[in-house]
Parts: structure tokens; C-alpha cells; sequence
């Protein structure tokens, strides 16, 4: 077994190391978030940090990188208050990790990733038509990590789109069925498989299978 200790580390090479922190940790959400400016210019960035911060009140978060360099998600979401998390889903891999390239500000990464933005209800940030669930958020606060400057962005649900019939009668989603897809690292995708669902636990009873139940 290869063992990397805190000396080692420091030592590696950035990309080598970055490549190996991202991914050993598991795999991860793979999700797109839509924004658009003051000035009407829409756009999109994966992240694979998005979280379940809450359900009562419903809440998600995500990291975002130092405010070192231009972040347009940012500035977009801080101005107009909103913003959009679609799943990655299986059929749009490609189109979702070119919206990691760094176009110039005012350049919509819709176009040129070929995805679909789209708006639904009367909300004031885009969606991306092809994602199977869409969720559509208000920023309501964010958290500095000092120890790397990262900022940890909480959002209110506000709405949540998605297939009926991926939709367990418990409200449990079963993500297979949209072909969602996990990420691994900055580079790789993943198509998860359930293989079981378990009920509540509780002191000395063994966990049920539920997954044919719900």
C-alpha cells in the first residue's frame, strides 16, 4: 500500500497532488450552476462540491475557489440573488466539463458548450434545459474557510425540478434513473449504480432492505 504522509505531500508536484486530494476522497455531485449578470450575460460553471446543507429550511452548498482571480458565478449570484444547480446527467458529460473553460467576461459558456439555457416560473437565473433536475436557489449567505480562502456559498431551494417517475413514494430520488452522473476528481465522470437502500437505524435491529419498497 502506497503511503503518502504530510512531508511527502508538500513535496509532490501541484497537479499531481491536486489530482490525488480531489479524487482519493471519493466520488462526488457533478453539478452545473446557472447565473446571469446585471447586464443580462448568462453563465455556466461545473462544480462538484455541491452539498445538502439542510431540509428544514431547504438548503445546499457549495465551495468556491479564492476571490483571487474573476469569479463571474460570483458576481452574478451576489448581484442577482439567485442562481441554478442542474445535474450532470450521462448524455451531456462533454458539454458540461467544457463550461470549465475560462472565456472572457460577457461570453456565455450556453453557447458555447451547446447546451440549452432556458427559464422557468419567472425565476431570475437560467437553467440548463438538458440536466434532468434542476433546482433553483437563493443566495442567502456565505462562509470564509481561512485556512485557504475558499468560500463556503449557501443556498435557499427555492424551486426543484425533476422527472416524476424517478421520485420514490418516501420523496427519496432515485438518481439512477436520470443517469446522474458522479464526478471523480476534475476530470472524471462516473455512472453510479443503487445497488441497496437500508431503513432507519436503530439500536440493536438490523437494517432492512427498502429499495424494492419505496
Amino acid at each position: 500500500m502506497k503511503h503518502f504522509n504530510a512531508e511527502l505531500l508538500k513535496e509532490l508536484p501541484s497537479r499531481y497532488k491536486a489530482n490525488l486530494i480531489n479524487s482519493c476522497t471519493g466520488y462526488k455531485s457533478s453539478n452545473l450552476l446557472g447565473s446571469i449578470s446585471s447586464s443580462g450575460n448568462s453563465n455556466l460553471a461545473i462544480f462538484n462540491s455541491v452539498v445538502h446543507i439542510g431540509s428544514n429550511p431547504p438548503m445546499l452548498g457549495f465551495i468556491l475557489r479564492p476571490l483571487t482571480i474573476r469569479r463571474d458565478s460570483y458576481n452574478n449570484f451576489k448581484t442577482a440573488g439567485a442562481f441554478t444547480v442542474n445535474q450532470v446527467c450521462q448524455n451531456i458529460i462533454k458539454e458540461a466539463h467544457h463550461t470549465s473553460a475560462k472565456y472572457d467576461e460577457g461570453i456565455s459558456e450556453f453557447e458555447k458548450s451547446g447546451l440549452t439555457e432556458t427559464y422557468l416560473d419567472d425565476f431570475e437565473a437560467p437553467y440548463v434545459s438538458e440536466s434532468p433536475i434542476k433546482i433553483g436557489c437563493r443566495y442567502i449567505n456565505e462562509y470564509e474557510i481561512k485556512e485557504n480562502g475558499c468560500l463556503l456559498i449557501i443556498g435557499a431551494i427555492e424551486h426543484i425540478y425533476l422527472p416524476e417517475e424517478s421520485i420514490a413514494n418516501d420523496g427519496w430520488v432515485h438518481l439512477d434513473k436520470t443517469n446522474a452522473i458522479s464526478s471523480v476528481g476534475l476530470d472524471g465522470y462516473a455512472l453510479p449504480k443503487i445497488i441497496e437502500r437500508l431503513s432507519y437505524a436503530k439500536p440493536n435491529e438490523l437494517s432492512k432492505s427498502i429499495i424494492h419498497g419505496a
